[in-house]
């Protein structure tokens, strides 16, 4: 991103410098969240912006630290303006750093305008409610946790666990509803190839209209409107290793999707403060693909505890009054600013769906990041340590998972009509088999009775099958659906509360029975 350039005004000498700030004294009208240029004794340009303004001082944050910087041959510019980002659909396919600089040895984007980074507010009239569900192909989110197209889900996970194959495997996977007359052999969107819609992140040639187009069809596409929806993929990294960035980036080439990917890396290597810029970078990109040229993006963001962290790091060297553990008492509307940035939005048949991924420190889903996240986002999938020991991918608790937008997006003319009777009498019965474990871990289960037994017995095969799947096994609904039948008739019909006998007739034992899985 280059910001070099002519304008605002120019201080030589600062007054203090400390840690990644600097203040800056002597200055008049510098606005908030302007942009300034910071040169040292060797003419050599560092970038950052204004955090707090007073009367006649400015603090500065710079990007990449203030090591080597003297206080009487630094030299800061101010712009006069807030920072922005050149964007263009040329940005897909390309490796950006975390504030948007080419890093993969291509020239720089021929810009299409010019969007400043910290976006703009959506008018809540004109979001458009999000309904249509996104097939990822994993059971515990398709049948429990539904996706829907424009909602923010994010994955709130621990270290060590499988976050980062959890989060390749549904943009490897991501589906949108198919249309009448499309098959069911249609690509992902993430995937490539000829097909009868576009993927994610895809290449190909579309023989019917893609979501969100216009065209001859027998039931509109999802997004209505007219002209050709694509797929983009807007991918952000923050203070990740080498290793995980590299995984995504091969996981995107294998599917074919790495042409429709835009990366914005910024590596446990990197300046910490970049980090707070770098989910904007990529969010602004993604609102120009979304809104100005209709395509359905989604945005994984990866890892939200380092981009708080970074946030932590710079309230306490301005010596800010620290709230839980430590974090800024504005932790969460920051972290809104940025996963309020997704959805649909009128006169736009494109959309942003977004999926934080978060580390929890300890397992603790109480800590500020994960708690304020689930405040703000219409759900969270929680992975589980104890699934994960036992060898169950992916290990997704089940209990404690939720999407708030499921309820809109499946049912009789989404997914199935037993979709929302099922899932309830999933989660009920399971949550049951918790009680069950427990007991039995008292008398021991030879004292439990008949019905308690299959009750372990469901238990056993929920997490097995319908939980478990390969890392590459790809299921459409209605085997996700077919599998939860199999493993609820496991239990007497008499069990089964959540269900209507109507259903019950037409599903229960007609599934075949639980097995291992090969």
């Amino acid at each position: 991103m280059e910001i070099a350039e002519c304008g605002g005004q120019e201080v030589a000498g600062v007054a203090r410098v400390e840690g990644p700030i600097v203040v800056v004294a002597g200055i008049g009208n510098v606005g908030y969240d302007e942009v300034a240029e910071v040169v040292d004794s060797q003419g050599r340009i560092r970038r950052g912006r204004v955090l707090e303004v007073g009367e006649g001082v400015a603090v500065v944050e710079v990007f990449a630290g203030t090591t080597g910087l003297s206080i009487k041959d630094t030299h800061v510019r101010f712009l006069g303006r807030p920072m922005r980002l050149p964007v263009s659909t040329e940005m897909l396919g390309r490796v950006f750093d975390g504030l948007g600089t080419p890093i993969d040895g291509g020239p720089e984007p021929l810009a299409e305008r010019w969007a400043d980074v910290n976006g703009q507010p959506i008018n809540p009239t004109a979001r458009v409610y999000p309904r249509d569900y996104i097939q990822t192909g994993i059971s515990a989110l398709d049948g429990m946790n539904t996706l829907v197209l424009g909602q923010k889900l994010p994955l709130f996970s621990g270290s060590g666990l499988p976050h980062d194959q959890l989060a390749a495997q549904i943009v490897r996977q991501a589906a949108l509803p198919l249309s009448e007359g499309e098959t069911e052999n249609s690509p992902p969107m993430g995937g490539a190839g000829q097909a009868s819609s576009p993927p994610m992140g895809g290449a190909g040639q579309a023989s019917s209209p893609p979501v969100g187009g216009g065209g001859q069809a027998s039931s509109p596409p999802v997004g209505g409107g007219g002209g050709g929806t694509r797929f983009a993929i807007v991918f952000a990294a923050m203070g990740v290793k080498h290793d995980v960035a590299e995984f995504f980036r091969d996981s995107f080439a294998a599917s074919g999707a790495l042409t429709r990917v835009a990366m914005f890396l910024n590596l446990a290597d990197d300046p910490p403060i970049e980090r707070l810029v770098t989910p904007r970078v990529a969010l602004t990109l993604a609102e120009f693909l979304a809104f100005e040229r209709d395509m359905h993006v989604l945005v994984v963001l990866t890892d939200m505890t380092n981009y708080c962290e970074a946030l932590r790091q710079i309230s306490n060297i301005r010596g800010e009054v620290p709230s839980r553990k430590g974090y800024p008492g504005y932790l969460y509307s920051d972290l809104a600013s940025i996963y309020e940035r997704t959805g649909r939005i009128k006169g736009s048949s494109g959309s942003i769906t977004q999926l934080p991924i978060l580390t929890m420190p300890n397992d603790d889903i109480t800590h500020p990041v994960p708690d304020l996240t689930g405040y703000i986002t219409e759900g969270q999938i929680v992975l589980s340590r104890e699934l994960f020991q036992r060898g169950v991918y992916p290990p997704i608790s089940v209990l404690p998972s939720l999407s708030r937008l499921m309820k809109d997006g499946i049912g009789e003319g989404h997914t199935r009509a037993d979709h929302a009777h099922l899932s309830a009498q999933l989660y009920a019965s399971y949550a049951h088999v918790q009680d069950v474990r427990a007991l039995a871990s008292v008398i021991g289960e030879e004292e439990l009775t008949s019905v308690d037994q299959r009750y372990l017995k469901f238990g056993q095969a929920f997490e097995r099958e319908f939980v478990g799947q390969g890392a590459t096994e790809n299921r459409t609904i209605e085997e996700t659906l077919d599998v939860g039948w199999r493993a609820i008739s496991i239990l007497p019909r008499e069990e089964l509360t959540r269900v209507s006998e109507v259903e019950i007739e037409k599903y229960y034992g007609k599934q075949g029975g639980i097995g291992s899985r090969e």
